[in-house]
């Protein structure tokens, strides 16, 4: 079936999925720097994906922009490419290929669990799945978000001088988190490092209500109790010495290994990932029917292995320029 290869170029048409050069022509899942690259001529995405590029790299990131609906499909000389929502973040997308009665879903990143500020995950039937794996090993299970982030409620409760500090990554993590503690109760505003403002104001513009937030500021030193989001390079640089009196946490779902939290010097771990994990990946990949399965973006083996094991083709699919998570 060449329709696809390992670059994740369709071969008929020449178009590129998330690919890591300049190309002519280029499909971006999701607005994540080791996904969506400034330099093509041509980009097709969601509207949302396609915006937040624009935020990022500028208003000519790319030459042509061409917005996708979800379950909107096109056809390229044969091919024909539809949208589906992802789960990852705002406007991340599946990309399913279908050609000659062959179908080929391309997940990008993403997750089935629950969450406000993006549309849910939609399973597709496929012939060939492309999947990620970034926590594709059986250690890797998310425990429920809403318990994790009283993790933050409850020790801001406790110790009520003390302000909480939470490493968060600024497309997607931050604005999650940001929801979770406003479902879970919290209504006072939250403190916001300048990295994040951008990204925060587009999710508030695109009906993703986030509450009152306000961006910190040089005269830090009489916050108290206060909950402050930055990305996590912030909680261990000069920036977050102003903070007197604080706790550092970190959302992640790599704070499930106890060893990256002690060298982030963490106090309180939060478990909240943006990707699947093991029973999220392998459900999936039950649950589209597929025969084939390619796996990229992470711990490959592990997944392929159990693949095999239930009588599916696997193979490995590296990819180079991916970063493990956001």
């Amino acid at each position: 079936m060449n329709l696809l290869d390992y670059r994740l170029n369709i071969i008929p048409i020449n178009v590129f999925i998330d690919p890591q050069f300049p190309v002519e022509k280029a499909i971006i899942t999701h607005a994540h720097a080791d996904h969506a690259k400034s330099g093509h001529k041509k980009v097709l995405g969601t509207k949302e994906t396609l915006e937040i590029m624009k935020i990022r790299y500028g208003k000519e990131c790319a030459q042509e922009f061409q917005y996708l609906n979800y379950g909107q499909k096109i056809s390229i000389d044969g091919v024909s490419i539809t949208l589906f929502p992802a789960g990852h973040i705002i406007g991340s997308s599946q990309v399913l290929l279908e050609y000659r009665n062959h179908k080929i879903v391309v997940t990008g990143d993403y997750k089935t669990t629950k969450d406000s500020t993006t549309s849910e995950f939609e399973l597709i039937k496929c012939d060939t799945l492309v999947t990620e794996a970034t926590f594709g090993l059986p250690i890797f299970k998310h425990p429920n978000p809403n318990i994790e982030i009283k993790k933050v409620l409850e020790s801001l409760e406790t110790y009520n001088d003390t302000n909480h500090l939470i490493g968060v990554y600024a497309l997607g993590k931050a604005q999650r988190i940001i929801k979770l503690l406003r479902e879970n109760g919290f209504q006072d505003t939250i403190f916001i490092h300048g990295a994040l403002k951008k990204i925060c104001d587009y999710y508030q513009l695109n009906g993703i209500n986030l509450g009152k937030l306000e961006t910190i500021t040089k005269d830090s030193s009489n916050y108290k109790q206060k909950i402050i989001l930055a990305p996590p390079s912030a909680l261990k640089d000069r920036w977050s010495r102003k903070f007197r009196n604080k706790i550092l946490s970190q959302a992640s779902g790599w704070m499930n290994i106890k060893q990256r939290v002690k060298q982030s010097l963490i106090e309180i771990p939060l478990i909240i990932s943006d990707h699947s994990d093991w029973n999220e990946l392998t459900n999936t990949i039950l649950e589209c029917g597929a025969e084939n399965i390619w796996v990229t973006h992470g711990r490959e083996e592990g997944l392929v292995h159990w693949c095999k094991t239930n009588g599916l083709n696997a193979k490995p699919l590296s990819l180079k320029g991916r970063e493990e998570e956001h």
